[in-house]
């Protein structure tokens, strides 16, 4: 099929100051879509000869994106077939409506003309290597997903919202133990207004900055900053929790017969504090989790733990389990952490498995392990028991305590 959509990206000098190429394919379009800001740099409408996709004469259509995404979605579905072009900011397929369209247009029905990113401008200003550079958007999206990344040395450039994100992140830093942390603000950059500040997350004042810019972030770590990697087996004390917790050495273990991978979506089923849901999605990109959850009150703490641990998209679905499974999106895994002898349970699971996903189930009690033990014997997969001692102290000796054994099943559904 023959493109109808070609999204051109942008810089802070707008369309006029793109390359002749560019300025020919905006100007050959019968409609040109995008944000107010950049069709007010277009020339007057009609002014402009329509090339090839559109009759002579014909006036050029400028429509102004209308919020929100699914809004804007449907605009861009009701064109087409038509000659459209979208105006984007920087590379529109890092963090852009390129990379939104990717999952509802078909790949050849439109082409992608990138312009040099904000990232990229910033990285060279900073004169930061890149490729060693985690790069993420906090524009719209939960402040909180910056945790992962807080790690001592890392550097991070991040879109945002305006102002505010930056003061948010900053507050983040210091409750972390980042406060020496460098922040620096990358206004306008590319244009003639461009501006870069920088200052500690513990100064940092957002009265200074403008709502325009790319958030570069230096990570310094204070000696007191907690070190919470995204490899599986964070601190039990990371998590706010009744004592419903996967245990550290258990859970690293769980994750690792899991195996989180980009994209791919785990059921956490009875989810406790949802500890095993929350490291896999720090495992992975773009990885997806829903922590099934009947107890109002653990509830809320996934979702606490969610927010302080950098996994805002975690879904937490209410109701008993297996009547609340039904009806969700087929996973890539599930781990079954508690009710591990429900039969019904269990059954619904493996129904609901992809074919080639893993279910990982831990037993504490006899009747649990007894139901692995069958398990096993009907479907395959391997059992593992995980016993761990820690230290503790019997008057003036100390002494390795056993925790309770758990037994371990992982199949990979045929």
């Amino acid at each position: 099929m023959t493109p109808w959509l070609t999204i051109v990206g942008t810089g802070e000098g707008g369309v006029m100051a793109l390359p002749g190429s560019a300025q020919a394919l905006i100007a050959g379009a019968a409609v040109v879509l995008g944000p107010e800001r950049l069709l007010a740099g277009l020339p007057p409408s009609g002014t402009l000869p329509l090339v090839g996709r559109a009759g002579e004469g014909e006036s050029q259509k400028r429509i102004a994106w209308t919020s929100p995404l699914s809004a804007m979605l449907d605009q861009v579905r009701s064109l087409r077939g038509t000659g459209t072009v979208i105006l984007a900011t920087g590379d529109p397929m890092w963090f852009g409506i390129g990379a939104t369209l990717v999952n509802h247009l078909p790949p050849d029905e439109f082409t992608v003309i990138p312009h040099p990113a904000a990232f990229q401008l910033a990285a060279a200003r900073l004169r930061w290597p890149l490729q060693h550079v985690a790069t993420l958007s906090l524009h719209g999206r939960a402040v909180e997903a910056i945790h992962p990344h807080l790690l001592p040395g890392n550097r991070i450039l991040a879109l945002t919202s305006d102002r505010t994100t930056c003061a948010a992140v900053a507050q983040i830093l210091v409750a972390r133990g980042y406060g020496e942390s460098q922040l620096t603000v990358l206004e306008h950059l590319g244009g003639a207004a461009e501006r870069i500040t920088t200052t500690t997350s513990a100064a940092f004042d957002a009265n200074s900055i403008g709502d325009f810019h790319t958030l570069a972030v230096d990570c310094v770590a204070g000696p007191g900053a907690a070190l919470l990697p995204p490899v599986p087996g964070l601190p039990d004390e990371a998590f706010i929790s009744d004592g419903q917790l996967t245990k550290r050495e258990v859970r690293a273990a769980t994750l690792a017969r899991l195996a989180p991978y980009p994209g791919a979506l785990l059921w956490d089923v009875g989810a406790g504090c949802g500890s095993v849901a929350i490291e896999w999605l720090r495992a992975a990109r773009d990885a997806n989790a829903m922590a099934f959850e009947r107890d109002p009150a653990r509830r809320d703490m996934i979702a606490r733990n969610a927010l302080a641990l950098g996994t805002p998209t975690l879904a937490v679905v209410p109701g008993d389990a297996p009547e609340s499974l039904a009806g969700q999106s087929s996973p890539d895994a599930i781990f079954l952490g508690g009710d591990v002898g429900n039969r019904a349970l269990f059954d619904a699971c493996w129904s609901a498995l992809r074919p080639g996903g893993r279910l990982v189930a831990n037993a504490v009690t006899v009747d649990g392990e007894q139901e692995l033990y069958a398990r096993h014997a009907g479907l395959g997969g391997e059992l593992v028991r995980i016993d761990v001692s820690v230290l503790d102290r019997i008057g003036d000796h100390r002494v390795l305590r056993p925790r309770m054994a758990v037994t371990q099943w992982a199949v990979t559904k045929p």
